[in-house]
Parts: structure tokens; C-alpha cells; sequence
């Protein structure tokens, strides 16, 4: 079955940090196990820098890198919601928090667990659930 693709809006808890993000309605989500995203609760939606458009709160994001630097975590610095980051695993790409995107045009999300500690078996969820982001 073809999905539609619409233009999902979403933001920061202030609502300082605005984007638009082209995706499907129906989306595929990775709920990873690492130690940043289950703190912070975050869902994986990676899609190509194209289909990203941050329209809000540039100047308000600030960025956290640890292990290896690769990966950009940018944050609301007003209220420290983490809404997109550049991934180390696509750092082409950007990673949209599902859980900060307007209910709107979501007409259903599912998760798939991605298990960090066991890289080598979770590389196939990433390729398969990153192949947007390579456009």
C-alpha cells in the first residue's frame, strides 16, 4: 500500500522552535534504547535535510555532543524540549521527535524497538527506516 506524504508541523513545548517535516501520515517510528533517547522519551523519524524546514527558534536551539561527537542534539534552550537532532547514523539527515509533531496530520505511528547495545542486528531497522533521508 502507497502512503501519502503530507507536511507535518511540530515544535518545541514553548513553542519557540517551529519546523515542517515531509514524511508519511502513517508513520514508522524507532524507539531506541540508548541511553539520550530513554531519557528523553524520543522517537525516531529520520528523513533527508530537504524534507526539513525549521521556520522558528533558530537562535534558541542550542546543540550537546558526547562519546563520539558525531551526533548534533540541538534543544530548545527556553524549555530544553529536544524536537529534532543530526544523527550519527545519518548525519545527512535529520531526526524528528515524533512526540513533538502536531497530532494533526498523523493518522498512525508505529514503533519499532532498536536495540543500541546490539548494534550489529539494529543496522538493517536503521538503513531500512532511514532510506528516506538518503533522497
Amino acid at each position: 500500500m502507497t502512503d501519502t506524504w503530507v507536511v507535518h508541523r511540530g515544535g518545541c513545548h514553548c513553542g519557540q522552535v517551529r519546523f515542517e517535516v515531509d514524511a508519511p501520515a502513517r508513520i514508522e517510528a524507532l524507539d531506541c534504547n540508548c541511553s539520550i533517547c530513554r531519557m528523553s522519551g524520543f522517537l525516531h523519524l529520520i528523513v533527508a535535510t530537504s524534507r526539513f524546514r525549521l521556520f522558528a527558534g533558530e537562535a534558541s536551539l542550542r546543540e550537546y555532543r558526547f562519546n563520539t561527537g558525531a551526533a548534533r542534539h540541538l534543544f530548545c534552550a527556553r524549555c530544553g524540549i529536544k524536537s529534532f537532532y543530526v544523527p550519527r547514523s545519518n548525519p545527512d539527515g535529520i531526526d524528528v521527535n515524533v512526540r513533538c509533531l502536531d497530532p494533526a496530520t498523523i493518522v498512525q505511528v508505529t514503533t519499532t524497538p532498536f536495540d543500541d547495545t546490539r548494534r550489529a542486528e539494529s543496522e538493517a531497522a536503521i538503513a531500512e527506516l532511514s532510506k528516506d533521508a538518503r533522497d
